[in-house]
């Protein structure tokens, strides 16, 4: 990481490490606040790290950001935790999207380059017996909200297994989100969860997952272009040989 890569994101990891801080020092303002800054930031780095003409796959990581920023605000009110996890659905579905259009890097068993999901790997597997479990222990918990959360955890799961085929900091970032979402759920449904430190873990790996899944993003992106344009010469040689 060279610090001209890594320029566009200091505010992104100012405000994070801010946001941290003020969750057990700061007044209920400057949580929220903070809060509502995060994702805008990183939004921000992705756009000023992509040199135009920039590709669809950025404007589907904004989104993925600018879903994300809405469920932010709205889980920030009480009240409000429904069209918060609605908000973070259409986030996972962009999420989604995007590693499916994401350039194969090179060794994934496909031409570099082009778009296309990477092959699964057996470890990722283990987000089917995550999903089970978490269902097991909290369904009896979730009442109306067994369907909605059911869902949810369906599609937060598919989008962490998209993200281990990609692998890298995409598959860290993925595990992150799932466990950043797993605490959270736990301390909301299920009776008797005591956890000192429960805020600082959903916001630390939920943060940490939002900016490793940018980073790697970006990263593909960059690998992606380098590839079709070593490509490009070879494709205009044989075109020549052939005549076409």
């Amino acid at each position: 990481m060279t610090d001209r890569q890594l320029r566009p994101f200091l505010p992104f990891l100012a405000i994070s490490l801010v946001q941290l801080v003020v969750l057990y020092s700061g007044p209920g303002w400057a949580v929220t606040t903070s809060k509502a800054l995060l994702m805008p930031l990183l939004a921000a780095a992705v756009v000023l790290s992509v040199r135009r003409p920039r590709p669809p796959q950025v404007w589907l990581l904004v989104a993925a950001l600018a879903c994300s920023w809405v469920g932010d605000v709205l889980l920030s009110f009480p009240g409000w935790f429904v069209p918060g996890l609605l908000a973070f659905l259409v986030a996972h579905v962009a999420f989604i999207v995007l590693f499916l259009r994401l350039p194969v890097r090179p060794g994934a068993g496909r031409p570099a380059g082009r778009s296309g999901a990477h092959r699964v790997p057996a470890w990722a597997l283990v987000y089917v017996a995550w999903y089970v479990a978490f269902l097991a222990l909290l369904g009896p918990h979730l009442g109306v909200l067994l369907v909605p959360v059911a869902v949810y955890g369906a599609v937060l799961g598919t989008m962490a297994v998209l993200a281990g085929g990609r692998g890298g900091v995409i598959a860290v970032g993925g595990a992150l989100f799932v466990v950043s979402d797993s605490v959270l759920a736990l301390g909301r449904f299920l009776p008797g969860y005591e956890f000192a430190l429960h805020d600082f873990a959903v916001m630390s790996t939920y943060l940490a997952a939002q900016g490793l899944i940018a980073w790697g993003v970006l990263a593909d992106l960059h690998d992606g272009r380098g590839a079709a344009a070593r490509s490009s010469p070879a494709l205009d040689r044989r075109a020549d040989a052939t005549g076409r």
